[in-house]
């Protein structure tokens, strides 16, 4: 390993990453590395890394190097392996940019739950095709202290509760992931939102996302939420052929969802890479113990 490792910091609407450029996949990020480098005392600080690899070098990802050529191997705070994180796609993407490897407009971006497409906007906005909603059957619980809601199990490439609640104050602190049943439901764990309403086709929400704690905005959340108050509200675009356009306010900032007849979703907001420099390999090492 070098003795020095290059780093930039990046986030999109407060949802923060540190971000490892590596295209060939020569660095070992391992989950004791990636929690040290998340440490917000003793390290970098944010609630994931993006590593930056080409497809063709990684195993997960060499399937799709002839549609994409830059893989977001994504990793939560925890140092857990994730399937998709909506607002890292937009912050990988503003990295690619930032580094000269794409130009404003389209590309692809290869994630564990597919190809993404994105757009970079001329104003500075991105724009992620974040796939399908599946709505799988059953009900779901979502409990905190004495409260209980009712919860849409939402999957959009991870999987999603979704519960509406009267304040969001009434999902609590959310260091800890709040108690959802069936156990059987998520086997692999959950990301929870909390939803307020603020008016037509615009919700608040709170997230614990899984293997990372309550965060200042979650992507993918963030579409399960815009799906989930779609079908509250009685709407449906595959049904009235007409998109289904959602504000939703996260504590970093504001989102734009939109659910498309085709049952595509698309995600906009900012993303903002705010510093670049190295990792001291020894002290990684050190932190690894």
């Amino acid at each position: 390993m070098s003795t020095r490792i290059a780093f930039l910091k990046g986030h999109g609407t407060e949802n923060d990453f540190v971000i490892v450029p590596d295209p060939e996949n020569a660095i070992e990020l391992s989950p004791a590395a990636v929690a040290a480098l998340c440490d917000r005392r003793a390290g970098i600080g944010g609630d994931g890394v993006l590593h930056v690899v080409r497809s063709a070098a990684h195993p997960d990802a060499r399937e799709m190097a002839a549609e994409a050529e830059w893989f977001m191997d994504y990793r939560n705070g925890d140092g857990s392996v994730a399937e998709m994180c909506g607002n890292g796609v937009r912050v990988f993407a503003r990295y690619l940019q930032h580094a000269g490897h794409v130009a404003e407009g389209d590309l692809t971006i290869a994630t564990r739950a597919g190809v993404k497409t994105v757009h970079i906007a001329k104003d500075g906005d991105i724009t992620v095709g974040m796939g399908r909603a599946r709505l799988p059957e059953g009900d779901v619980t979502v409990t905190v202290g004495e409260r209980s809601w009712p919860a849409r199990n939402v999957n959009m490439g991870n999987p999603h509760a979704v519960a509406f609640v009267a304040d969001l104050a009434h999902a609590g602190n959310l260091y800890t992931a709040p108690p959802v049943s069936p156990a059987g439901a998520y086997p692999d764990g959950v990301n929870v939102e909390f939803v307020v309403d603020r008016g037509p086709r615009h919700v608040a929400m709170r997230v614990h996302e899984r293997g990372s704690g309550e965060t200042r905005s979650c992507g993918t959340g963030a579409c399960a939420v815009a799906v989930a108050t779609a079908r509250r509200d009685g709407t449906d675009p595959a049904v009235t052929g007409t998109p289904a356009t959602y504000t939703v306010d996260v504590p970093g900032g504001r989102l734009v969802i939109t659910e498309r007849p085709d049952g595509e979703i698309e995600m906009t907001g900012p993303a903002v890479i705010v510093a670049e420099g190295e990792i001291d390999a020894e002290w990684l090492a050190h932190a690894l113990g």
